[in-house]
């Protein structure tokens, strides 16, 4: 079966005036278009393409890459807006297309919306919505505490930074817990640092306790060395300053300073800290 919105590997059936028809071994046939034929192939190979639908509602493979495809999630930009909706650029000839019942917010041409991609049932078309929290669920959590989780920066709360976990749950930075500047659509790493009894996930960007200590010691010495052997940072200094140069919170500071010292490799001085 062919899947729309996906990659598919199929084979190559046939040579035409319009392009190369390519199959899935059972019924289904698309069409790659002239522009998207490698200049050397042969009857029955295999090809990686992407399937989604043409301006006329056909399917059609392309060997471009989007950049989103069906049940994924991404940043993008809205080239225009008309009395249909936005149409949002994927890096495909045709545009994505999000209702206005699927904004979040009224789409503005120019602006950068994240968007989950799916197949509505109805239309049988690939839409955007920027109603991402409809696409996640926690009532059966796949992660558990102290697990790395893939993040993307969703949404701004008072409370810090929403964020999509493994595509799958959502979660909250805590304002606290951001030492560097991340915007809606980023993709990191994070920890899963507290899961509350409703399901809810507490997320942290660095590591937990002291599983903290080595990475941000490596960091310490790497910004040394960088630094001909000397930071104007210690125990005492103010918790922006650290957080500013280091992206670490003052006591994720003081635990990888404190282990570096224990290991003498550091000497800390009134003025900072120095390699050995």
């Amino acid at each position: 079966m062919i899947h729309l919105g996906e990659y598919n590997t199929l084979e190559i059936l046939r040579d035409t005036e319009p392009g190369l028809f390519l199959g899935d071994g059972n019924e289904g046939e698309v069409l790659l278009p002239n522009r998207y034929v490698p200049k050397v192939f042969e009857i029955g190979d295999k090809i990686e393409v992407f399937v989604y639908l043409d301006n006329e509602e056909r399917p059609v493979a392309t060997t471009d890459h989007p950049y989103i495809k069906n049940g994924d999630f991404a940043l993008l930009r809205c080239n225009q807006v008309t009395e249909y909706g936005a149409f949002l650029d994927w890096g495909l000839v045709k545009e994505l297309f999000c209702p206005f019942k699927e904004q979040a917010f009224k789409m503005k041409a120019g602006g950068w919306y994240l968007v989950h991609c799916y197949l509505d049932e109805e239309t049988e078309r690939l839409v955007a919505s920027s109603k991402t929290n409809r696409f996640l669920d926690n009532k059966e959590l796949t992660v558990g505490q102290f697990d790395e989780v893939d993040l993307i920066v969703s949404h701004p709360s008072e409370l810090g930074m929403n964020v999509i976990v493994n595509k799958t749950h959502l979660g909250l930075v805590f304002n606290d817990d951001i030492y560097k500047d991340i915007s809606v659509g980023d993709r990191l790493k994070g920890i899963v640092k507290k899961v509350r009894t409703d399901n809810k996930l507490d997320i942290s960007l660095n590591q937990i306790g002291y599983r903290n200590i080595e990475p941000n010691a490596d960091f310490i010495l790497n910004e040394l060395h960088d630094n001909g052997g000397f930071l104007p940072i210690h125990d005492k200094s103010d918790p922006e300053l650290i957080k500013e140069r280091l992206q670490m919170s003052k006591k994720s500071f003081k635990k990888a300073v404190g282990s570096l010292y224990k290991e003498r490799q550091i000497e800390i001085k009134s003025d900072g800290i120095y390699l050995r």
